[in-house]
């Protein structure tokens, strides 16, 4: 029997939350679809104080930031891209194209086709999310998607110039400097500077968040992501400084992330209990990571691995890191979450910055029902038949008393017209 030695807020704290930033979102696309580029122009000024001649970015300023980029933030940049970009198009091989002759004469297939147009949001606010550039701009050009634009806003009134290099190296089509719902807004409804795209990725904040579901329908969107999630499954071959410093890295994305800590240990649920705090006393970004801690974090005690596997699967979380004696149990064994780090070896930040799987991932218990971004995202599987004429006669015969089974005359119609143009004379 699982016992909570901390608990984090209920369900229905977040609901009451997420309610005001619905009405919010209503109301700015509503602005947004009735004023277009003045809207846009005046959140921006009134949300990011950012009112440029223009939002989007010529090809000589981004080589100017590119140029006074220092060498080293460059080659970093791209060495990430390279690990990132090597996964992506491993996945996109693995999609292949079929048609089978599945009775003589009758050719089905399918082919994976890429959206037209896609817009990324780059995420900036509290950090210039830089990683964001690879995985969702690069993870697009691979799948093969022709226009691809990408929005990141401003930071302290300045343009996130290590982010404009990331859009630029990973092979943005049009860079704008415009931030937060406005941004989505216009990716997705288009005004008179910034033609709509067929489909809108990445992550970012609350509002964010709300964009992306209502605007889901108009145009596609990869997935509803929300604060970000850790779940560290650990035994008692784990170390309390490892398991706090993981649960941390994830709370300082922002107050409302949450740690949670599921282990078969008393003890060392109980050190890192310690542990959090002690490193709290000391990390940079303590005062959002501790509100996150104490608002969000939870700590699990179970009996064994199978009900570790049990709730973690209940749980659904986004990243889960595996501290155990045999971390391939969890691999072979688990079915929701939306990336498994296994061993001490690896953790989050890899996935976040680095190793090459992407970080746009399922909250909120959506890994029970998706995956992350890939280049499956941006992929159509649109299937197709097509028939000889003696083949059509007979399919037509089956299709003419199944269409009359469910009432359909003019189904029915279709298939007779068939049989008799193409059937025995």
């Amino acid at each position: 029997m699982a016992v909570y030695l901390k608990e984090g807020k209920s369900e229905a704290a977040l609901k009451a939350t997420d309610a005001g930033v619905k009405e919010t979102v209503e109301k700015m696309i509503r602005e947004i679809e009735a004023h277009g580029d003045v809207a846009v122009r005046n959140y921006s000024a009134t949300l990011d104080r950012w009112s440029p001649a223009a939002f989007r970015l010529t090809a000589e300023a981004i080589q100017e930031i590119v140029d006074r980029t220092p060498e080293q933030v460059i080659r970093d940049i791209r060495f990430a891209q390279q690990q990132i970009r090597f996964f992506a198009e491993q996945q996109r091989a693995s999609i292949l194209d079929i048609e089978i002759e599945t009775l003589p004469g009758i050719f089905i297939g399918h082919k994976n086709i890429p959206v037209n147009s896609v817009g990324c949001y780059i995420p900036g606010g509290r950090y210039p999310m830089v990683a964001s550039s690879h995985m969702s701009i690069l993870t697009a050009k691979v799948a093969g998607v022709k226009r691809v634009i990408a929005c990141t806003p401003p930071i302290n009134g300045q343009i996130p110039e290590a982010t404009v290099c990331a859009m630029h190296f990973a092979g943005a089509d049009e860079i704008y400097i415009l931030g937060g719902v406005q941004a989505l807004c216009a990716m997705a409804i288009g005004t008179g500077s910034i033609p709509a795209t067929d489909m809108i990725v990445g992550p970012g904040n609350a509002y964010v968040a709300e964009a992306k579901r209502q605007l889901y329908g108009r145009v596609g969107i990869d997935l509803f992501a929300g604060p970000t999630e850790v779940l560290v499954i650990a035994d008692d071959t784990a170390d309390a400084e490892m398991v706090a410093c993981d649960i941390l890295g994830q709370a300082e994305h922002g107050p409302t992330s949450p740690g949670v800590l599921i282990t078969t240990s008393g003890q060392l649920a109980q050190d890192t209990l310690l542990e959090i705090e002690k490193q709290l006393a000391v990390l940079p970004t303590a005062d959002i990571a501790r509100v996150a801690w104490e608002n969000n974090g939870s700590v699990i005690l179970v009996e064994d691995e199978a009900e570790a596997i049990r709730i973690a699967d209940e749980l659904a979380s986004e990243h889960v890191e595996v501290l155990t004696r045999n971390p391939g149990i969890f691999l072979e064994k688990m079915t929701n979450y939306g990336a498994l780090f296994l061993g001490p070896e690896t953790n989050v930040a890899y996935g976040d910055k680095v190793i090459g799987t992407n970080h746009t991932l399922p909250t909120r218990k959506a890994a029970k029902y998706t995956g992350g971004l890939w280049v499956g995202k941006f992929l159509k599987n649109c299937t197709y038949q097509r028939c000889t004429p003696a083949a059509s006669a007979i399919i037509g015969e089956y299709a003419m008393r199944l269409c009359e089974l469910e009432g359909f005359a003019g189904h029915k119609a279709q298939a007779a017209l068939r049989v008799k143009r193409y059937g025995k004379r």
